[in-house]
């Protein structure tokens, strides 16, 4: 029976953090407040990086031409130079040049942040990724892909590094930097979750062994883990379609409204 009600509180998580992750509310933050209000304690990152590799999965499904149209025309101007290529080249170095900042600030402050990750941490969060969507709920801008910079990419990248603090939402920030850059809302979305790629993946090979053995306890814990992992797959995919079509209409404000809430509710209350 103890091993039956682990499964369903796994799946539950699973399907929880893959619904969360596309959207600007931090799943991460999310994670911490769910597992202190099912009394919940997941030891180390493990959990949190295998979910997240299913919210990968939704995003590869979804942006599947654009990364194969990104990998053809980059490896076609390194062979031809032809010029009608040099935009997805470019946009290629721009995802690299935005990933550094995340994996910098990972590798070194990793434990530090894991350390400061309690349930107080991501209601003021909360509240901060509020007010940022809050700024940028009316922007409207004008780059496109063939119009971003190297310190476009950058900027953006440290606003991805930024929310390795649970609370600061990963999409959020990525998008309000390159909305305050002036990015269209369609350009600032594509940016921020092929950037959340190259991220996630190298998070989940350098924590491989780590799940496994978490996973490897008993039949039910792998059971557990693999539900979860397929939650958070289907999850994140209609999520991220659904936020899809709320960029379209600018409606920000709501997730913005959102944050306050939960953030003043779980400073006043946890």
């Amino acid at each position: 029976m103890e091993e039956i009600w682990l499964i369903i509180k796994y799946l539950f998580l699973g399907i929880f953090q893959g619904f969360t992750e596309p959207i600007p509310i931090s799943s991460s933050g999310h994670l911490v407040i769910v597992q202190e209000l099912l009394g919940l304690d997941l030891k180390g990152l493990t959990f949190e990086v295998l979910v997240n590799f299913g919210s990968l999965v939704a995003v590869l499904i979804i942006y599947r031409d654009d990364l194969i149209r990104l990998i053809k025309n980059g490896i076609g101007f390194v062979m031809t130079k032809d010029s009608r290529q040099k935009d997805d080249f470019d946009f290629i170095l721009y995802l690299i040049i935005g990933t550094v900042p995340a994996g910098v600030l990972g590798v070194l402050l990793g434990d530090a942040i894991e350390s400061i990750s309690g349930v107080q941490t991501v209601g003021v969060t909360l509240i901060i990724t509020g007010i940022a969507l809050w700024l940028i709920r009316n922007l409207k801008g004008r780059k496109g892909d063939g119009q971003m910079t190297w310190k476009d990419a950058l900027i953006v990248g440290i606003g991805q590094a930024v929310a390795l603090i649970p609370g600061i939402s990963r999409s959020g920030a990525t998008i309000v930097a390159a909305m305050f850059l002036g990015m269209k809302q369609e350009t600032a979305l594509r940016f921020s979750f092929l950037l959340f790629i190259p991220v996630s993946l190298g998070t989940m090979l350098l924590s491989i062994e780590e799940v496994i053995a978490d996973a490897g306890g008993s039949t039910g814990t792998w059971i557990a883990y693999v539900l979860a992992f397929a939650g958070s797959v289907v999850a994140s995919y209609y999520s991220l379609r659904w936020f899809m079509n709320i960029m379209e209409r600018g409606n920000l404000k709501y997730f913005a409204f959102y944050c306050f809430i939960v953030g003043g509710l779980v400073v006043l209350f946890l």
